[in-house]
């Protein structure tokens, strides 16, 4: 399953980037080959909608799954409808390995 990560910069040691639609990066990784991709968020500058951009630039990656620490009422349903779950993370310390490691067990 690919899952992403928002990520505030473009390395494992990272710090989870709290907002969705504007974190500096979105992070691609695949459960099943461990693989991780770096995707800067081409949306995070823009005026409005950048959580529904950002939505449909995940789902047409094939991504099930969102990690954020923060994701707004608009994009729930969204997500809901394209089936992909909304993974709440609310420690901000942790960095993007921790959080693949918790994925991973």
């Amino acid at each position: 399953m690919r899952v992403v990560i928002t990520s505030s910069g473009n390395s494992p040691d990272a710090k989870l980037d709290s907002h969705f639609g504007r974190c500096s990066y979105f992070v691609f990784y695949d459960t099943v080959t461990q693989g991780m991709e770096f995707l800067p968020n081409p949306y995070k500058e823009i005026e409005d909608g950048a959580g529904t951009a950002a939505v449909q630039l995940i789902a047409s990656r094939g991504a099930g799954k969102i990690v954020s620490g923060e994701i707004g009422s608009k994009i729930k349903p969204l997500l809901d409808s394209l089936k992909i779950q909304m993974i709440i993370f609310r420690n901000k310390e942790k960095s993007i390995q921790d959080i693949i490691n918790l994925l991973n067990h």
